[in-house]
């Protein structure tokens, strides 16, 4: 019977959730098709064998494919999903039908529906974030200590009951919410916090200690942690906003959740940060399947528009198969204006290929590795 309940948290969240994106992600891509007049061949979700499928009256095959991970937006004169390589049929087609192939389309018009899907991705996050803000308005909690867990690694430096945190590395907090945020952005696993107590501002340099969480299976993973919990007052309480001060407040909320996830990155590439922060699909479903169990709908919701802004920025890297390396091809094109060459392309896309396959394998790796120790080192 724990097998089926594992399915309907686990699995059946994971993959409405990403068939979700993904619909999000490729109807972007269909969408700005559609109004610069270039034809869709198909719009599938998922991958490999077609298990449901049907025709519109503009003759876009749009169906469900046997593996549910991921999906594609297919233009006609393409040889493959990606568009990255040309249909080698493309040459009998007549002139009108050339008129809506994607290979013969002008880099601009090709530029904005690559740019279609990633920003779709970010257009939904937007709209959930302006609707629970629209809906629920605001809560501020305050950065100040309400307990300072005696083991934890805060207590040890000092940091005391009633200390307003300022900044965590040279970050700003004016929430507590914020706080995490900026621990787990931590390179090494070090701190430098300045708090106010009382009239002066005080600075604390420290490392931060492996805490045990207890997961809502009964597992227990370790994270790195301050070791501090908030206080169980709202600063200026229940904050109503307007529709427009809602949209303002869901793009600054956006722009914070990529400008994090850059950071983090950036800590990665130049070696600050190790790279078992990097995981998958398999995270990803541990994750929605922990969401699903313990907690409620909003949060769910909340994780989804998260998901969707880094679908978008990952989809963003300038890496071949990938919509950022179409973007700097297409760039490429109209500033020197001319096309890019087959052959390089091909090379190109390859190239990309074997990275993004290179990554997933560590993904993947990534994530069995943590699966093993949340189940057996608790």
């Amino acid at each position: 019977m724990e097998w089926l309940l594992n399915i309907i948290y686990y699995v059946v969240p994971f993959l409405f959730l990403l068939g979700v994106l993904v619909f999000v992600h490729e109807f972007g891509h269909f969408i700005v098709a559609r109004l610069t007049g270039v034809q869709v061949s198909a719009f599938s979700i998922g991958f490999g064998k077609e298990l449901w499928g049907r025709v519109d009256k503009k003759g876009t095959r749009w169906k469900i494919s046997a593996i549910p991970l991921g999906g594609y937006c297919q233009f006609l004169g393409d040889a493959d999903a990606s568009s990255s390589t040309t249909d080698e049929q493309t040459a009998s087609l007549s002139e009108e039908e050339k008129k809506r192939a994607f290979p013969y389309q002008n880099p601009f018009k090709k530029l904005a529906i690559v740019l279609a899907g990633p920003g779709f991705n970010y257009l939904f996050a937007i709209l959930i974030y302006t609707a629970l803000f629209a809906t629920l308005g605001t809560f501020t909690f305050p950065p100040i200590v309400g307990e300072a867990i005696p083991e934890g690694a805060a207590a040890q430096a000092g940091i005391m009951k009633g200390d307003r945190i300022l900044t965590i590395n040279g970050q700003e907090i004016a929430d507590f919410s914020e706080i995490s945020r900026e621990v787990a952005m931590a390179a090494d696993h070090q701190v430098d916090i300045d708090v106010r107590r009382g009239d002066e501002v005080l600075n604390f340099k420290f490392p931060l200690t492996e805490i045990s969480m207890e997961q809502s299976d009964g597992t227990s993973v370790k994270q790195y942690m301050l070791g501090i919990k908030s206080v169980t007052t709202i600063e200026s309480g229940y904050e109503r906003v307007s529709l427009t001060r809602a949209f303002v407040l869901a793009v600054n909320e956006t722009w914070d959740v990529t400008v994090t996830t850059l950071r983090g990155v950036g800590q990665m590439l130049t070696g600050k940060r190790g790279g078992e922060d990097v995981g998958g699909v398999i995270r990803i479903a541990e994750m929605t399947g922990d969401i699903s169990k313990s907690q409620g709908w909003l949060d769910f919701i909340v994780f989804m528009a998260l998901l969707s802004i880094n679908l978008g920025l990952i989809n963003l890297f300038p890496i071949p198969v990938l919509d950022g390396g179409n973007v700097v091809i297409y760039l490429l094109e109209i500033i020197s204006g001319r096309e890019m060459n087959e052959r390089a392309k091909e090379y190109l896309f390859r190239f990309g290929l074997s990275l993004l396959v290179a990554l997933m394998i560590f993904a993947t790796w990534n994530d069995v590795v943590h699966l093993f120790d949340r189940w057996f080192n608790t």
